[in-house]
Formats: C-alpha cells, sequence, structure tokens
C-alpha cells in the first residue's frame, strides 16, 4: 500500500497527466477545426467543376506540383492549401509563375474565373483548408476605424501604416494593398501567401477581416487629404525629399545673389 502510494507521488506522474491532456486537447482542436474546413472548402463546387479543374491542373501546374499536387523539388505539395490559396494565386496572376524568384509577382490572370474556380474545386478536393470567402464578408461595409488599429497592430511593419507596402529581405517585398480586390485581400488574409504569416479566425476574426478591408477600401477611396504623399513611404523619404529640395533652392538662391553682386 506503501509502494503504491509513493509511485502515486511520483514527480513525473504530473508531467505526463499534463502532456496527456495537451495531446488531447490538441487532437480534438485539430479533429474540429478540419471538420470545419473540410465542409467549408467543398460547399459551392460541383463533381463537374473539380473534374475539370483536375484536367486543367494535369495540362498547367502537375510540371512543378507533381501529379496529384503531391509537391516536387520545383514546387511545394497543395494539398490542404485549400480553395482560397488557389483563387488568390491564380486569380491574381501570380501563379504559375513567370519564372523562378524569390517572390512571385502579380501579373495579369492566365485562366478565366470560370478555369479559376474549377482549378480551386480540384486543390479543395484533395484536403481540408481554407475556403473562399463568403459574399457578406467582402462588402467593405465594416467599422473602419476598428479595421484600422487592426491594420496597424497586424499588418503595417510589412504593407506601411498607409499600405503602400515595403521591402523585405532577400529580394522580397510586401505589396501595396491598392486596388486590390476585397475578396483577395480576404484570402491572403487565411492563406498567407509569400511571406506573409496567416490570420486564421483564431487570430483575426472574420468580422475583423471585414473591418480590415474596410479601413483598406476606405483610405484607398479617399486619397491623400494633404496632398501630394510622395508614394507613402513615410516621414523618412518625404523628409529626405523637403530637404533636398529645399537645399537645392538655397543653392540656386546663392548662386544668383552671387551673379547679382558680381
Amino acid at each position: 500500500m506503501k509502494a503504491l502510494s509513493q509511485k502515486r507521488r511520483h514527480p513525473l506522474a504530473a508531467i505526463a497527466l499534463l502532456l496527456m491532456g495537451l495531446l488531447l486537447t490538441g487532437g480534438l482542436y485539430a479533429v474540429a477545426t478540419t471538420v470545419n474546413e473540410a465542409k467549408a472548402s467543398t460547399t459551392s463546387f460541383s463533381a463537374n467543376d473539380t473534374e475539370e479543374g483536375g484536367k486543367l491542373f494535369a495540362a498547367n501546374c502537375a510540371t512543378c506540383h507533381g501529379m496529384g499536387a503531391s509537391g516536387t523539388k520545383d514546387g511545394p505539395s497543395l494539398v490542404g492549401v485549400g480553395a482560397a490559396a488557389v483563387d488568390f494565386q491564380v486569380g491574381t496572376g501570380r501563379m504559375p509563375m513567370q519564372m523562378n524568384g524569390p517572390q512571385a509577382y502579380k501579373k495579369p490572370a492566365q485562366f478565366n474565373d470560370e478555369q479559376t474556380h474549377q482549378l480551386s474545386a480540384y486543390v479543395a478536393s484533395l484536403g481540408p483548408g481554407p475556403s473562399i470567402p463568403e459574399e457578406g464578408l467582402l462588402d467593405a461595409k465594416g467599422n473602419a476605424a476598428e479595421g484600422g488599429e487592426l491594420f496597424r497592430v497586424n499588418c503595417a511593419m510589412c504593407h506601411n501604416a498607409a499600405a503602400a507596402g515595403g521591402a523585405l529581405t532577400r529580394g522580397k517585398f510586401a505589396p501595396a494593398l491598392a486596388d486590390v480586390s476585397e475578396k483577395h485581400i480576404y484570402e491572403a488574409m487565411v492563406t498567407g501567401p509569400q511571406n506573409m504569416p496567416v490570420f486564421n479566425d483564431a487570430n483575426v476574426s472574420p468580422e475583423g477581416k471585414r473591418d480590415i478591408i474596410t479601413f483598406l477600401k476606405q483610405i484607398e477611396a479617399n486619397g491623400s487629404p494633404g496632398g501630394a504623399d510622395l508614394g507613402a513611404l513615410g516621414p523618412v523619404s518625404e523628409g529626405l525629399f523637403v530637404w533636398i529640395a529645399g537645399l537645392g533652392v538655397i543653392i540656386a538662391f546663392t548662386i544668383w545673389l552671387t551673379s547679382r553682386t558680381s
């Protein structure tokens, strides 16, 4: 009896119980998330969409991503990336890539809306992932003030406080967000393309994403109330411009004054 009591009080027992609890909680959360994403990703696609998307994928994408989108040395696996990732990458023309490089550039889309929808359906059928957002979240009628706060906390360090974009490391960059559709902004948040982190619903709620889109569309519509914004790159670049321009005026005035004296 005494030996049994000592075993129960063994210091590793508490750690083992804690680890078991964490594993159980994490497993249940992963299962619940997977089920919800699987339902969302396959709701709006028909069997014909998936079939036609598979044909398009084999003809245009499998060279880099492999048959079945399992990935190759030239392209990552797309199993589980979801319909939203395909709709964003293909819809903005970033995929197929024009050439290998540190980052895929936005360019005219090579597939029409129907083909993009079919490719999204095919990839969504391979595994659960973020789905294409509902129209109600893309109306840009959220709270712009709340969206501005969320944007400054989560996005401005890369995209600039005025959403004008900015440079990153190793030839990469965060693009400007003007003239980007509401759908593609939302999809970028939930999929994390390029160097962007993923903002799932646990990080930023769907309503929060709607507020961010509202903020971005509002500053895009309002422009710069103070006049020329010089690219909205911030006080360093604008101050440098004023300094160089002011110094140039002073030098020009000095030369003119000297010539008048002589």
